[in-house]
């Protein structure tokens, strides 16, 4: 097998392929040869030593991958060999093969192609979480998605869509408001083109006054504030991420004075601690991929050879839904 290593997490430069044995899996364990991995924030991150989990050194970065088992290790049931499946076990997907617990395998109905089971869990995953648990959702009310036009943000805008929400989708570039409107947004806002004063306003407007029900933000940054100041009464704010870098600061009283909730989402523990319900979420998903009333966007495919190349192309903000790589 051939993978992409990090024998030292200093930035993509030092990332390189590398052939090695392909290992056998233990108890527990599946072998995948993996078809598809796409790339997500995260995947920057680990390679830098910026996240939260630290893998042990070296290790194959990749979360999120689909692909064939292969081979069963002991103990597992729930899969054969030549099942297609699905995976987020946070590293190990930049590679023709991998070793993944076969807890975190989602086998694939037929008809889910492995491009889009590669950019499927952790964007959808979250999502739902983020929008029907933590915030329970109901049919008629206003949805604000910030960073809207990438992967967390085009699967909010489609969930928020089945569930009967109103969309508004703030994206940074008119061909990127434009995508969210081709996947159902109802009315978007570029916010390159507005201060944060005009980004208020433009909220406001879009909402008679009444601001949205629920803010959708995996971005943090200087537009979190603006965002928040906008929000409806008994609003709830989603804190999913910070793709933005800076961790904005939230000034209590807005929260007093809106009878305003902020809400974490953090999927990767939920999954962990409610495995049921988790389980549960993810068969509705797959019964929504099914029924066609989700879809990934997939920015492009490239090679898995042009690892490096993807990660500059992600790191441009360039990318509109998901990047996928190909073996």
């Amino acid at each position: 097998m051939h993978a992409w290593l990090c024998e030292n997490p200093v930035g993509v430069d030092a990332l390189t392929w590398k052939e090695m044995p392909t290992p056998a899996p233990g108890a527990g364990e599946v072998l995948i040869e993996i078809k598809a991995a796409s790339l997500n924030f995260p995947d920057i991150l680990i390679v830098q030593n910026k996240y939260q989990m630290k893998p042990p050194l070296p290790f194959v970065p990749g979360s999120e991958y689909a692909g064939v088992v292969q081979a069963l290790g002991t103990g597992v049931t729930h899969l054969k060999v030549g099942q297609s499946v699905a995976c987020l076990s946070g590293t190990g997907g930049f590679g023709t093969h991998t070793l993944a617990p076969a807890e975190r395998c989602m086998p694939l109905p037929p008809g889910f192609s492995f491009v889009d089971a590669a950019a499927f869990i952790m964007t959808y995953a979250t999502s739902h979480h983020a929008l029907v648990d933590r915030a329970q959702l109901k049919a008629g009310e206003t949805v604000l998605v910030l960073g809207a036009a990438g992967g967390v943000g085009t699967a909010a805008i489609q969930i928020a869509k089945v569930m009967g929400a109103k969309v508004i989708a703030a994206a940074s570039s008119d061909e990127k408001c434009a995508l969210c409107k081709s996947i159902g947004a109802d009315s978007t806002i570029n916010y390159a083109k507005e201060n944060l004063q005009n980004f208020r306003e433009a909220i406001k407007a879009l909402t008679g006054g009444h601001g949205p029900d629920v803010i959708y933000d995996p971005v943090g940054g200087d537009f979190a504030e603006p965002a928040f100041r906008s929000i409806g009464w008994r609003g709830r704010y989603l804190v999913v991420g910070f793709a933005a870098g800076p961790i904005p600061a939230l000034p209590f009283n807005l929260a007093l004075l809106k009878g305003a909730s902020i809400v974490g989402v953090f999927w990767g523990d939920y999954s962990r601690r409610e495995p049921k319900a988790n389980a549960a979420m993810m068969a509705e998903l797959a019964q929504w991929y099914g029924q066609g009333k989700i879809k990934p966007v997939i920015d492009s495919t490239m090679p898995m050879a042009e690892l490096k190349a993807a990660y500059a192309h992600m790191g441009s903000r360039g990318v509109k839904g998901k990047l996928v790589m190909v073996n």
